[in-house]
């Protein structure tokens, strides 16, 4: 059986079991086709998992996996790093001890166009050059420098969360690096900036993240959120 991975360009004949190390190019424009009812199931469905509930103030270490290359990433794989990351950092620390993260979502959807060998083992069919093919598989694009997976933790766990990242840097293909981040948790707030913030009472911890308090606005409101800061 000769199979074909479509992505916009001249096919290129593959192995069945080398499909997905075709989906790393990227040529033509994003084609995300589900409001119109043509689509493909994803293999990734949980995109936050671990302590989600915690509050900013409980996981204050965050570390990012960042792509170091422009390619895709298809949704087996990104299940495949979820299911790494957090199997590891539960048998380790606990599945409350941290909160992962998949920043990527696969929107983008790819097409193949199968053929079938005649009687012959001989003789192959080649198809039609570029042809449309049918919907095969989902994968997220991603950019230089975009985050993958992050992970927040307490600092005291953070060599386990490096390596939990270390080992579902595997499942992708192409170039990543693991990034200690200066923020405080998943906020943009670096951590002394954070602390400072915090004693002044200019922040609220609003899940995750954090809510400024500004000079300006309501009175009414600003007051009541400063109380509770």
């Amino acid at each position: 059986m000769s199979c074909r991975i479509n992505n916009g360009s001249p096919s290129r004949s593959l192995l069945p079991l080398l499909q997905e190390q075709a989906v790393p190019q990227v040529e033509v424009q994003p084609w995300c086709p589900r409001p119109q009812g043509e689509s493909v199931m994803d293999r990734i469905r949980i995109f936050d998992l671990g302590r989600k509930r915690a509050s900013v103030d409980d996981f204050p270490f965050c570390a990012h996996l960042v792509s170091d290359e422009y390619e895709q990433l298809s949704s087996e794989a990104l299940e495949a790093a979820r299911i790494c990351a957090n199997k590891y950092v539960t048998k380790t620390s606990g599945k409350d001890s941290f909160h992962l993260r998949v920043r990527v979502h696969p929107f983008h959807v790819i097409r193949i166009n199968k053929m079938l060998s005649c009687a012959g083992a001989d003789r192959l069919q080649t198809g039609m050059r570029g042809a449309w093919g049918k919907p095969y598989g989902t994968v997220a694009r991603v950019n230089i420098g975009q985050i993958i997976l992050s992970i927040r933790t307490k600092e005291s766990n953070a060599a386990v969360v490096m390596e939990a990242l270390r080992r579902a840097r595997y499942k992708f293909p192409g170039r990543q690096k693991i990034i200690i981040s200066r923020k405080w948790g998943f906020t943009n707030v670096n951590k002394e900036e954070y602390l400072r913030l915090k004693e002044e009472k200019r922040v609220l911890q609003d899940g995750a993240y954090v809510q400024y308090i500004r000079p300006r606005g309501n009175l009414e409101t600003n007051l009541r959120n400063q109380l509770r800061a």
